[in-house]
């Protein structure tokens, strides 16, 4: 089939500079959610009808499978699937979709296909409460025989509840001639793709209708309320989905997943945390509230406690990390590692069995097995131009309050005395330590505070 997406729209109420499609949901913009579920069908050809915004869409969307037809100026529904038509084969029906409605499945869309094949028009339908705002369907003798635009729709046809979701599929051959057929006295004065089902009904051609399963499947965003609205419809699937796997949530209304998680067994995730991009949680991993973790893998076991920060790093089995840890891109650390509160890592590999559990900065560093790090210790791997590495092998102990100046080795086994600077390598299996002389000054006096004169 060809796919057409409708993504021309100003978005006026969202009052924001930037186009409405590429407002975020669940960390994507709302057109790349439409295009995922378009791309799950396998189209032939997959079009993307922009406008509002000039080339920012495009811009943002690369990939070579896309292209893109430049609505200007926007005439309507009608107008804009009529600028995509060059790219559409005439031997296979269209599908139209709408890149500010993030959540249709393709479920759902594979259920419009199936009952429209490729010669009948089918129009995805749903039933609402209050349909006010909607194109009403209208039926005689149980079959479709039009839609009517809501400003449009006298007061019988206002009190139908059927209504229009916009997503339609259709020969497209015929629908390319109906297209272009279209006239603009109507309210608004412009070019309805809805007058498409009048002019199928002259022609004879039968229009079947599905439904979604759900009403959120349809929803449109117009303002930044609806869009925070469908960010919580959107991150209850997700919530649902995962307590379905047997992952214990403590709380499923307080948990936010942008990108894509993968859990284990008897995983178990608190409160207020967030997932971003690819994150996999192995078998047994436990993570507590408010932590932020991106473009991560931890292992079995692990436990991350509350408040903790994972960006684009690894974490091996049985790992303890937090609370208050910060763990930056390109840190990996081994089975059985422990970072402790206000531990910062960036850039290293830590081995097993390694702990650093208080107030340190372990930065472009490689800590071998069995290291201890001491509170406030320190890699100073940045001379203010270049970075450079710290080498710490194991079994080592770095005490309290070290300063290592990069590039150093800590050799096997050696221990760095408490308020060390490190400028050179410390030999293996001995200790090394460099402090100044203490001294107390019986007449030292204490500096008081100066008045201010008044």
């Amino acid at each position: 089939m060809n796919i057409v997406i409708l993504a021309a729209g100003m978005g006026k109420r969202m009052q924001s500079a930037l186009p409405k499609v590429l407002h975020p949901l669940a960390g994507k913009p709302l057109l790349e959610h439409v295009i995922d579920t378009a791309r799950t069908l396998a189209p032939t050809s997959l079009c993307v009808v922009y406008g509002h915004g000039g080339d920012t869409v495009p811009a943002r969307f690369t990939s070579p499978d896309l292209q893109f037809a430049l609505q200007e100026p926007q005439l309507g529904t009608g107008h804009a699937v009529l600028q995509a038509m060059p790219h559409a084969t005439d031997d296979v029906p269209t599908l139209i979709l709408y890149g500010d409605v993030p959540l249709t499945t393709s479920a759902t869309l594979q259920r419009l296909l199936d009952c429209a094949g490729k010669d009948k028009l089918g129009i995805l339908t749903v039933t609402l409460d209050q349909p006010d705002g909607y194109g009403r369907i209208v039926r005689e003798d149980g079959k479709i025989v039009a839609i009517v635009e809501h400003k449009d729709a006298t007061a019988t046809q206002r009190s139908i509840h059927e209504v229009n979701t916009g997503i339609i599929v259709a020969p497209t051959r015929q629908l390319k001639q109906w297209l272009a057929t279209l006239s603009n006295n109507n309210v608004q004065g412009e070019y309805y793709l809805t007058d498409i089902i009048a002019k199928a009904v002259a022609d004879g051609m039968e229009i079947v209708s599905a439904q979604p399963d759900t009403v959120a499947e349809t929803l449109g965003v117009n303002s930044k309320v609806q869009l925070a609205e469908l960010e919580r419809v959107h991150q209850h699937r997700v919530a649902h989905a995962l307590l379905e796997q047997g992952v214990t949530l403590l709380d499923p209304a307080r948990l936010d997943v942008r990108g894509t998680l993968r859990c284990g067994k008897d995983v178990s995730i608190d409160v207020n945390c967030v997932f971003e991009g690819e994150v996999e949680l192995a078998d047994g991993v436990s993570i507590g509230a408010h932590c932020v973790i991106a473009n991560a893998r931890i292992g079995q076991n692990t436990v991350i406690k509350p408040f903790s920060h994972i960006q684009d790093a690894s974490v091996g089995a049985s790992a303890q990390i937090g609370p208050y840890a910060r763990l930056r891109p390109g840190t990996v650390l081994e089975d059985a590692v422990h970072i402790g509160n206000f531990v910062e890592i960036k850039n290293s590999r830590i081995a097993a069995g390694s702990k650093a559990n208080h107030l340190a900065y372990i930065g472009d560093a490689t800590i071998g097995e069995r290291v201890n790090i001491g509170a406030g210790v320190i890699t100073c791997n940045y001379d203010g131009v270049n970075k450079s590495r710290t080498e710490i092998e194991d079994d080592a102990f770095i005490g309290s309050d070290t300063q290592l100046i990069a590039p150093v080795r800590v050799g096997k086994g050696a221990t760095i005395g408490a308020g060390t600077t490190l400028t050179r390598d410390a030999p293996a299996g001995t200790l090394t330590l460099s402090r100044a002389k203490q001294m107390s000054l019986p007449n030292w006096v204490r500096p008081v505070k100066i008045k201010k004169p008044e």
